[in-house]
């Protein structure tokens, strides 16, 4: 539970937001008073909605705190929408005037735009999120590739947040969806629950049915730190999934060996010191002669030490992609790069969107994702 004065500090904000809204919308709908007053009794209840949702697993009845974390995450993510809209009609209003454009139809039915259109986007988010992630083919071309890696298979799955809103169903059509492509291994690049062992048991369970010709490996994101880090590593391992802290493994593919490296959470210090994120340490006792190094590393911002140390593949989420406007113009002042393949110097990057979703359940220009990377020769 955060300290009260974050609390209120929060609250107190999102209450100012509430009522810029409703200052600014509620007065020029072209609309009965009784839907006015109506829209302002969900303005006062969003109030409170929002941040509830957030603060719900501290209660302990688990059907009730996943009941509201639901009505908390819905409205969150209706409410950001509304925000967003009438900040930009608010834009659009002024640059309206400006060019002597504006009239009483135009405040209201821009008023009546906001609301109706915050519904429509936030309809299309929630189907876009709870819909099971397609998958997303990607060739990596790797120099000096041996032939017996030709096509080599990773697939990877990131950022489920199985939680309050995503349970044992969500995650067992991921896991049937991934063993239908064959794999030659899975990567799980951290952000896998939002809870403690206690609670989501049961609903990642279905992990132990992930099946690929190397097994399935995993690394811990920011989120297995806010839910008791330690006690998800022995989960996973007690699942069948190897768990890479700081730490390889060579993969004897045919007659080639491929390294696989996993490290902790980027932010995993400020949590457990022997935790640190160390992509170069990762690589203690590594032959010399390895063909193809692949990092598996939560975020993306790893990427300048996964360089340095000389891995050819690093393996990232975290960004889920931005997730739904506008929270995608935020993620570069964090990460180095949002989505898809990029190249660092000599390492190439792939940054998933994620496979489930955080928060919200809603999700728009950034579909959640299964990527099914595969190794091919530099041309």
């Amino acid at each position: 539970m955060p300290p009260r004065r974050v609390i209120i500090t929060v609250l107190t904000l999102v209450a100012l937001l509430h009522v810029y809204i409703g200052w600014r919308i509620l007065p020029d709908l072209p609309l009965p008073d009784m839907f006015l007053a109506a829209g302002a009794i969900w303005l006062l209840l969003s109030i409170f909605l929002v941040p509830a949702g957030l603060l719900s697993r501290a209660i302990k009845n688990q059907a009730l705190a996943d009941k509201l974390a639901w009505i908390g995450m819905l409205t969150m993510g209706f409410f950001s929408t509304l925000l967003v809209l009438t900040f930009f009609r608010d834009i659009g209003l002024l640059i309206a005037s400006l060019f002597h454009y504006h009239s009483a139809t135009l405040v209201g039915l821009s008023a009546l735009a906001v609301p109706v259109v915050a519904v429509f986007v936030s309809v299309i988010g929630f189907i876009n999120a709870r819909r099971i992630a397609s998958v997303k083919q990607v060739e990596v071309p790797i120099a000096g590739l041996p032939y017996a890696l030709e096509g080599f298979s990773i697939a990877q799955i990131s950022d489920i947040h199985v939680g309050p809103t995503i349970k044992r169903g969500y995650l067992d059509a991921i896991v049937k969806k991934v063993n239908h492509l064959k794999p030659d291994m899975v990567a799980v690049t951290g952000d896998l629950v939002d809870g403690s062992v206690a609670q989501l048991r049961n609903h990642t369970a279905p992990l132990a049915d992930l099946s690929a010709r190397h097994g399935a490996f995993f690394v811990t994101g920011n989120h297995e730190y806010y839910s008791n880090a330690h006690e998800w590593i022995a989960e996973v391992k007690r699942l069948g999934l190897t768990v890479l802290m700081n730490e390889h493994v060579l993969l004897r593919h045919d007659h080639a060996t491929l390294l696989v490296a996993g490290v902790a959470d980027y932010t995993a210090h400020h949590f457990d010191e022997s935790h640190r994120s160390d992509p170069q340490g990762a690589l203690k006792g590594a032959p010399s002669q390895i063909a193809v190094k692949v990092l598996l590393a939560h975020q993306p911002r790893t990427a300048e030490a996964a360089a340095a140390a000389g891995y050819d593949l690093q393996l990232s989420g975290h960004t889920h992609g931005g997730q739904f406007f506008p929270w995608n113009f935020f993620v570069p002042l964090q990460q180095p790069f949002t989505a898809g393949l990029n190249r660092l110097k000599d390492l190439w990057v792939y940054t998933s969107r994620g496979t489930g979703y955080w928060g919200p359940p809603k999700r728009l220009f950034a579909p959640s994702e299964i990527t099914l990377l595969r190794l091919v020769s530099a041309a």
